[in-house]
């Protein structure tokens, strides 16, 4: 079973990593912590966009604050997921017979878990003390190492919380303690590591398969390869805090506080009866509603699970209500909690742009045409089904559309807030995140009144840290993993195949294609964009594969993949949320996936849908902001 990040019942989240003993472990402090960090996040790059603007001045060392604060609420959040069980992994743990099986395979999760972030610790130690014969500070004279402290401090204490929430009581405390130094009695004794290898990369392997999260097998290899070709394993907490460098990075962190921020504030609640509203009285109208609404709730936060979790409750029971048969209600709520990741402000299309090297503003302009192609072909199929169905319009009161249309003007207005400001030349991509930020918060907290800043508000910085946390240190030991293999001339031996073996940019997009579909099936969105990415994109350049379309190909078969039996993240979502078997939600998303792949197929060979708008709106490529 997949886990995920999303806000889930306690049972669906258990299969990542170390278990819950008590519902989630996390302080007050960590929480009070990151919403510190977080809010001084958006005030600063909202106070440099204005005073670019209105006096023409720069905040020396803004920027730079808050690249380092993203470093910060990274591993704060990183901390938090530990806690919570919250980090992206995979796990098969409960196929095993319950009992001692079991217990047994999430006790070794525990103690591989452990091993590898004590060697993190190390590694990180390791790098501050290079780094601390180094002259560079930060604005007011602070020294840069300073900042990399959090990296050795938090992995300390990930492993020891990881280590107290192992299962089987003091024993499997224990020896998830015990772990650390037989990791590194072996690399002591290791004179000549190759032998040791595989070995160990089989130890990583079936540990991630029983519940270790994603970014503890990716480090230990990393490690482990760096370890064996004689390089310190410094080099992957170094790739880690390379992250800072990226000036879009802190995007992430801004962008998903600004969702959870109007999720939280009840912006579900308001789209529907808005679009309910606006779309009813048209035939097929209620499922026009629910694609729409869904999409643009996905778009908020980046998570599809979030949407089905969120929304579910809201929308099946309106559908079936109305008439439409209960199966094709499953299936359409199922499959459009993975539209609208295409559009601004999509956390994916922003951490794409980061692994990529691509245009963050420019994916965006890119997937306009695209996304809207995904919705209309879901929508349509929902107005074919309700004309069957015979389900009833409800007349169109233009007044009561208004007056819904009013109410949801604030959480409409968030994704084109972020569109004008950076097509209009205001504000770079981060300082668009920290106004989008900034005004998520104002509009739950003054105008809607439905956030309690004292109550509610760390709370919610804190589950948005947790996410925020769980994909950034995977990107961070994602990148280690990739220095190994460029060191190690990988991509250019995957160059080397494809080109020797597929000859046309189509033949090589329809293999590409493939590929995503299945993979993004197993795949969390996020693992599979740092994990792939990185190596792909060669490959798209050597078929002279526009980068925009190639991004765009790539996040679409991931929205697809969603769906994709028998592993697709959604089917299994569904399944908890709505209490169903599992070959019902396959049986039922069939349809979906064969009109989104249709879809996914246009989007790839019509490379005009998203190369001609980018030419259109933006003609004069421009670097990532």
């Amino acid at each position: 079973m997949t886990a995920t990040l999303d806000p889930q019942p306690p049972d669906l989240a258990d299969s990542a990593g170390p278990q819950r003993s008590d519902g989630g472990h996390g302080t007050r402090a960590e929480g009070l912590l990151v919403t510190a960090i977080l809010l001084c996040m958006t005030a600063l790059p909202v106070a440099q966009a204005l005073a670019r603007k209105l006096f023409h001045a720069d905040l020396a060392g803004a920027a730079v604050y808050v690249q380092h604060g993203t470093l910060w609420v990274g591993f704060f959040g990183a901390l938090l997921a530990t806690g919570q069980g919250k980090h992206l992994g995979l796990s098969v743990a409960e196929l095993l017979p319950a009992g001692k099986p079991r217990l047994f395979a999430r006790v070794f999760s525990a103690m591989v878990t452990t091993a590898v972030l004590a060697l993190l610790c190390y590694a990180a130690v390791e790098l501050v003390n290079a780094d601390r014969v180094r002259q560079d500070v930060l604005a007011g004279g602070i020294p840069e190492w300073w900042s990399e402290l959090v990296m050795p401090a938090v992995f300390a204490a990930m492993a020891l919380r990881t280590a107290w929430l192992a299962p089987g009581g003091w024993l499997g405390r224990a020896l998830a303690l015990l772990a650390v130094p037989l990791a590194f009695a072996i690399g002591l004794a290791a004179n000549h590591p190759d032998p040791f290898v595989w070995p160990v990369v089989v130890v990583l392997l079936l540990s991630f398969l029983v519940g270790a999260p994603v970014f503890v097998a990716m480090a230990g290899v990393a490690m482990l390869l760096f370890f064996a070709e004689g390089t310190p394993i410094a080099a992957v907490p170094t790739e880690t805090f390379r992250l800072v460098a990226s000036p879009t990075l802190p995007a992430i962190p801004l962008l998903t506080l600004a969702g959870y921020v109007l999720s939280e504030g009840g912006a579900a609640k308001r789209l529907v009866a808005a679009y309910q509203s606006v779309f009813g009285w048209m035939p097929g109208g209620l499922a026009i509603m629910a694609v729409s609404v869904c999409a643009i709730f996905t778009t908020f936060t980046g998570a599809s699970g979030v949407t089905i979790l969120a929304l579910g409750g809201l929308v099946l029971p309106a559908l079936v209500k109305e008439g439409y048969p209960e199966g094709f209600s499953l299936g359409l709520v199922t499959a459009s909690g993975s539209l609208g990741l295409l559009f601004p402000p999509s956390l994916p299309v922003i951490l794409y742009g980061v692994v990529a090297g691509v245009a963050i503003e420019r994916l965006f302009v890119g997937g306009l045409v695209p996304g809207a192609i995904m919705i209309v072909l879901v929508a349509a199929y929902g107005v074919v089904a309700g004309v069957r169905a015979k389900v009833p319009r409800h007349p169109f009161d233009a007044k009561k559309a208004l007056r819904d249309l009013w109410t949801a003007k604030w959480d409409l207005g968030l994704p084109l807030l972020v569109i004008l400001a950076v097509a209009s030349g205001f504000a770079t991509i981060t300082e668009a995140a920290g106004i989008a930020s900034a005004y998520a918060l104002i509009v739950e907290i003054f105008v809607f009144r439905e956030l309690d800043p004292w109550r509610q508000l760390p709370r919610v910085m804190a589950d948005a840290a947790t996410l925020v946390g769980a994909v950034l240190i995977l990107l961070g030991v994602a990148l280690g993993l990739t220095s190994y293999f460029v060191d190690a001339q990988i991509p250019e031996a995957l160059l080397g195949w494809v080109t020797a073996h597929i000859h046309s940019p189509e033949l090589f997009l329809l293999a590409l294609n493939g590929l995503l579909l299945v993979l993004g099936s197993v795949l969390e969105i996020y693992s599979a964009i740092v994990v792939l990415a990185p190596l792909l994109v060669p490959l798209g350049n050597a078929f002279h594969i526009d980068q925009i379309h190639l991004g765009v190909v790539f996040l679409a078969n991931l929205e697809l993949g969603f769906l994709f039996p028998p592993m697709g993240l959604n089917l299994f979502l569904s399944a908890q949320r709505f209490e169903k078997p599992l070959p019902v939600l396959y049986k039922r998303a069939l349809p979906f996936l064969a009109i989104m792949a249709f879809g996914v197929l246009v989007i790839t060979y019509v490379p005009a849908v998203t190369t001609g708008v980018v030419s259109l709106l933006l003609p004069h490529p421009g670097a990532a902001r």
